[in-house]
């Protein structure tokens, strides 16, 4: 037997069934907002990654020489990919872009509680779009999308910060700083003790006074108190972010997503190209300690990828950490497969239920049937251990009476009908036994 290599995952039938649900109504609500589905490859240029994080990131990729001598890696995020097929077809792409796509990709990292090597997520953007509103239109989608799956306002928050605020705040101290590394300080602040944060910031540029004097004024900074931060920063970067930040806090109330959101400026997003608003979703009891999933906005990323500056705001919910707070929540689908109907065959009956199955299919009901010679008990077992709602039982004597007997599966009731009545026009199987 061959071991399942270690950050891989199985998915078994009832597993599956209820991960599908979930990306289901996760993609149901993306082609809501009017979001159109894209594929791309498994297998990129390892190039896209290493030009910009330079040839140490090859550690963290699944990346090799293939048989041509290109450098190449399964990719481990969408959005450089995205940007190249954008990039590709700029011209002839209608602005807004709203793109959706769910699928897997692979880093080589360390295993821990809701992430994987291979992990699969779903990827939201929309290109083309500086306009405040694409910025609140993807926050109130993705709180659109956590009730869907049966979450309320009690179990999930959005944290939503500005990446221009801080910088403002961060160069306004008189310091040579290095803001992109304070950033990240920032970013790590809510996951190490305030003495490590305070020693990150310092190695960032900041005196010990300054940290501390930096992360109160975060830490206290309302959205009735933004305008005076701005003042503080004392820059027209600083006030531009703040009127910026206002602008997509309105247009959340506006879409009617405000309930789930709040400030809170702790939240920076670790990736270096993010440019704007960026926000993070949490479980709000605390019980899922991670970040549920982040977005943001990247307006320099297509222009990075040699296509021309075109503004981008997305997310990416994954199914690694999501199903943690639906979990917590009590709301994960049930993981079991469902059938319809199971056509069970009693004596040379082959042909009238085949029939059978096929008419039911043809309806789009989730239909089985013996492909293996069992004895009745046995397809008995096997429509329960397959979930069947109702089993519709096709025996010699049941034919020549000009009828089928129906099971109810739940409740062991059993009737008969007519073959002429069967199966009805509309309804499903619990309106027929």
């Amino acid at each position: 037997m061959y071991d399942r290599l270690k950050g891989f995952r199985d998915f078994y039938p009832e597993e599956m069934a209820a991960r599908r649900e979930v990306i289901d109504t996760v993609e149901t609500a993306c082609r809501r907002y009017g979001f159109r589905e894209t594929a791309s490859p498994h297998l990129e240029r390892a190039e896209m990654w290493t030009d910009k994080a330079g040839e140490g990131i090859v550690e963290e990729l699944y990346a090799f020489g293939d048989r041509s001598d290109r450098h190449v890696t399964l990719t481990p995020e969408l959005t450089p990919t995205a940007a190249r097929m954008v990039a590709a077809k700029q011209q002839e792409l209608s602005k807004p872009i709203k793109w959706f796509s769910t699928r897997p990709f692979w880093r080589y990292e360390q295993v821990q509680q809701g992430r994987f090597r291979e992990f699969y997520q779903t990827n939201i953007d929309i290109f083309g779009s500086s306009d405040p509103r694409a910025d609140a239109e993807v926050i109130a989608l993705g709180a659109e999308l956590l009730t869907d799956l049966g979450l309320d306002g009690d179990d999930f928050e959005f944290r939503v910060s500005h990446r221009d605020i801080l910088g403002s705040v961060l160069r306004s101290f008189d310091v040579d700083i290095d803001v992109r590394d304070a950033i990240r300080a920032v970013d790590k602040s809510e996951k190490i003790d305030t003495a490590e944060y305070h020693d990150l910031l310092a190695d960032a540029g900041l005196s010990y006074d300054q940290a501390a004097e930096f992360d109160d004024l975060i830490t206290a900074t309302t959205r009735d108190s933004l305008d005076d931060l701005a003042e503080f920063a004392g820059s027209d970067d600083a006030h531009a972010a703040v009127e910026n930040l206002t602008a997509v806090l309105d247009a959340v109330d506006r879409f009617g997503a405000s309930d789930h959101c709040e400030l809170s400026l702790e939240t920076a997003r670790g990736f270096d190209y993010y440019t704007g608003v960026v926000f993070e979703c949490f479980d709000s009891t605390g019980e899922v300690s991670r970040s549920v999933f982040g977005g943001g906005r990247y307006d320099d990323l297509i222009e990075s990828f040699g296509g021309e500056p075109t503004p981008a705001v997305g997310f990416a919910p994954g199914y690694a950490t999501l199903p943690l707070l639906l979990q917590r929540a009590g709301v994960y689908p049930d993981e079991a497969v469902a059938t319809d109907y199971y056509v069970l065959q009693v004596g040379d009956t082959e042909r009238e239920a085949a029939e059978l199955t096929r008419e039911l299919r043809e309806r789009e009901y989730v239909v089985e049937t013996d492909v293996s010679g069992r004895s009745f008990g046995a397809q008995l077992g096997y429509a329960d251990s397959i979930n069947a709602e109702t089993v519709v039982i096709v025996g010699e004597q049941d034919l020549a009476d000009d009828q089928y007997t129906l099971r109810d599966m739940e409740t062991g009731e059993q009737r008969t009908v007519s073959v002429d009545e069967f199966p009805p026009e509309s309804g499903g199987p619990a309106d027929d036994a």
